[in-house]
């Protein structure tokens, strides 16, 4: 029997793919949508650009949708274009679906939510650990954005929703921006391959700080639950592990693992896209000689936002108390997290 109709936008996303392989195999019939959508077992492709408001709506003409889940964005030079075009791949989207058989939307943000916007982060005067309650960051933030929309147009057509705020997303994707697994898989490997020493590249802050992460996995199973859960309905959830750790264990672990020489965290950050400028040839040539399966680095590993995350100057821990509190209540080891991914990497020989 199946458990109803979804819409997983951002079907080829770290968040995407893996909770549309997920419902998958739990029931669900799944519509994958993406502007260029992949191979995936089970889910059927539906290829649009949201900000292509008529390619919009033509794409989901009479498509039985009952659920959404909405895993997606676009990166723009600044927040004010990150607000305008975010929400009008909302608006597209939901208004495209209206008079459709739509019961619930499930809108995944993130802990930007406590932290504020890329280019004012850290603004915000948000207590750990974050808990759903605490008000707004002041300023631009696309994700109050989507929120809004996605309340408005609730209140228009009568459907429930979720929100869900994960912290650092890690799971198996290829070509994602924000693949922070991926990405020290692939760094480690350019550290043993070169003999450079694995060097944190983030801030003393985040090197000794409690911390906590996301797998893909806990985010898929707490989204389907919220949307198929009548009581946990119209309600925000902080979406982590539910343990904490601090980096400078875990990095002499995952150190471990591939079998690196550690070194001391600097007193000064040394961001991966600075170090990694000219770094292209080298992961072809790794790749050659590994028959690896993608030799362009810039489809694997995401810099950028690794930079972000472990750069902070200040402690991030998410309160997972109210999901608790509702009846979710599954759990994932981080380190396992990591260790896993990473060996599912080398079977299908992404890394050495």
């Amino acid at each position: 029997m199946r458990k109803g109709t979804a819409l997983v936008v951002g079907a080829t996303g770290i968040t995407g793919g893996n909770l549309a392989s997920y419902l998958t195999a739990s029931g669900w019939s799944v519509y994958g949508l993406s502007r260029r959508p992949s191979e995936q077992a089970g889910v059927i492709p539906v290829a649009a650009d949201l900000l292509d408001r008529e390619a919009t709506a033509e794409a989901l003409a009479g498509l039985p949708i009952t659920h959404v889940f909405y895993c997606t964005w676009v990166r723009r030079e600044n927040e004010n274009a990150n607000v305008e075009a975010n929400g009008a791949m909302m608006h597209n989207l939901l208004d495209a679906l209206q008079g459709a058989s739509l019961a619930h939307v499930s809108l995944v943000t993130g802990t930007k939510q406590y932290l504020g916007a890329f280019e004012n982060y850290g603004s915000g005067k948000t207590e750990t650990p974050f808990r759903e309650s605490a008000p707004r960051v002041p300023g631009d933030n696309f994700y109050y954005t989507l929120e809004d929309i996605m309340f408005a147009t609730a209140e228009r057509d009568g459907f429930s929703w979720n929100v869900h705020r994960p912290h650092t997303v890690i799971g198996y994707a290829r070509g994602n921006a924000m693949n922070m697994g991926v990405t020290l898989a692939v760094y480690a490997s350019i550290c043993k391959a070169t003999g450079k020493p694995f060097t944190f590249p983030g801030s003393q802050v985040q090197w000794n700080a409690l911390t906590d992460l996301t797998d893909s996995l806990v985010l898929a199973r707490q989204m389907e639950w919220a949307a198929t859960t009548p009581g946990a309905h119209n309600e925000a959830f902080n979406t982590v592990n539910g343990d904490v750790f601090r980096w400078r264990r875990l990095w002499h672990e995952i150190g471990e693992f591939f079998e690196l020489e550690v070194a001391d965290c600097p007193e000064t950050p040394q961001p991966l896209e600075t170090q990694m400028t000219d770094i292209a040839p080298t992961w072809a040539e790794i790749a050659k000689q590994n028959e690896l399966v993608e030799a362009d680095v810039t489809q694997l590993a995401s810099w950028w936002h690794t930079d972000a995350d472990l750069g902070r100057e200040l402690e991030c821990v998410n309160d997972v108390t109210k999901s608790r509190d509702f009846g979710f209540d599954h759990f994932r080891e981080t380190r396992a997290a990591f260790f896993d991914l990473f060996a599912r990497l080398r079977a299908e020989r992404i890394i050495p």
